[in-house]
């Protein structure tokens, strides 16, 4: 757990990562993969906690609770060089991204679970083509009540967090349109999206008990929010973000939201928190966000759009202080580097229409994806030279 800074400040970081088993041979997914991958996660696992997911060719890692940024880092690489390492020994490869790019949901397999099966049931088809990954991002810090107002907050920063880490741009075969298809599916589930604003520990606790009174949930777990007070633990978790296939992205996207965290915690302090805008209108950027990834214009205060590498590069300028409070700052800026570099959609779109256009059918081009992104995550479990922030390498998305 970290000391408390300076200002009196500390913050504890967790991630959960969602990932896909994938057959080496055809790319597809394992719809029935070994359970010696599981059996191996769970002996080798440590102070991390690796579990099965919904569909049974997903795995989901849970890093243990981190003082840090460095030392989250350090936790991500462990989890996800574990889940390489217990696939590969099983015959399998591990992809990093929110989406297959042709994987069939109706060949997929559901994990026995009551949970699942009582979701299948409740929800039908919304479940069943639930083929989709998520990064979660947990962050602990302040009482109950400083946490809810710090996540209110922070919605309007929900978008520019979600360009970031958009990687699903492909699904059932197709390209979609969308940097991030992930959000179309969760968004036929209910109880999903932005949170309306919330002043207390206490307006959330109405709100979760007159759900239950009504029989929609049994408890606060079933409120799949983009971001969410964790029923397990005293944090903040932040639900939005679609897998990264760089583990530098992930790293530089939790930078970020500390930062931000830090920031917000003092301005709440001496209450001094900005007016909440309309929900309406951070979904609205939501969706911006979602279908053009790293070339999104978010709105700005006077009604004009503003670019993201614009408005990234003023927030960044504002946390700088935080950042380095935090021990951060440079995970932080190489955000500014996916913005104009690309994130993993851009990565993947690039790839498969160069690959058409120098030759390759539409199949051998989405296989050509596949392969990318299984490269890309085997590639980040390896440490940078000095073990700082590795850059990312130039040309690979879309410039800006």
């Amino acid at each position: 757990m970290p000391a408390a800074d300076a200002d009196g400040l500390a913050i504890t970081l967790g991630v959960e990562e969602e990932f896909f088993l994938v057959d080496p041979g055809t790319r597809d997914l394992l719809s029935d993969p070994d359970p010696g991958i599981f059996e191996l996660c769970e002996r080798t696992s440590g102070p991390h906690r690796i579990v099965r997911e919904l569909l049974r060719s997903q795995i989901e890692t849970n890093t243990r609770v981190c003082g840090s940024v460095a030392e989250l880092r350090q936790a991500l690489r462990d989890t996800r060089r574990i889940v390489i390492a217990a696939a590969e020994r099983h015959g399998a490869a591990v992809m990093a991204a929110s989406t297959h790019p042709f994987a069939k949901w109706q060949t997929q397999a559901t994990t026995p679970r009551d949970r699942y099966e009582r979701f299948t049931l409740t929800f039908q088809d919304n479940v069943r083509r639930f083929l989709i990954g998520g990064m979660h991002i947990h962050a602990g810090f302040g009482d109950a009540d400083t946490r809810i107002r710090v996540m209110t907050a922070i919605r309007r920063y929900l978008p520019l967090m979600h360009a970031l880490s958009a990687s699903s741009p492909f699904a059932d075969g197709r390209e979609t349109g969308f940097k991030s298809w992930r959000l179309t599916l969760v968004g036929g589930l209910p109880r999903t999206g932005l949170p309306r604003a919330l002043g207390s520990r206490a307006a959330y606790d109405r709100l979760v008990a007159e759900y239950r009174r009504r029989d929609f949930i049994g408890d606060g777990s079933e409120l799949w929010w983009d971001i969410r007070p964790s029923h397990t633990y005293p944090t903040i978790e932040m639900r939005i973000c679609d897998v990264c296939t760089r583990l530098e992205d992930a790293i530089s996207i939790a930078a970020l939201y500390a930062s931000l965290i830090r920031w917000l915690v003092r301005l709440s302090r001496e209450d001094a928190l900005p007016p909440e805008p309309l929900t309406e209108l951070i979904a609205e950027d939501r969706w911006i966000a979602q279908r053009y990834g790293v070339f999104a214009f978010f709105g700005g205060r006077d009604g004009a759009r503003v670019d993201i590498d614009d408005h990234l590069a003023g927030l960044v300028g504002q946390l700088a202080g935080d950042a380095r409070a935090l021990g951060c700052e440079a995970e932080m800026r190489r955000a500014l580097a996916i913005v104009r570099e690309g994130a993993g959609a851009d990565r993947q779109l690039d790839l498969y229409r160069l690959r058409r256009l120098e030759g390759d059918s539409h199949d051998e081009a989405l296989r050509r994806v596949v392969d990318l992104v299984l490269e890309e995550t085997r590639e980040t479990i390896a440490d940078p030279p000095d073990g700082k922030c590795a850059d990312s390498s130039p040309g690979r998305g879309n410039a800006k």
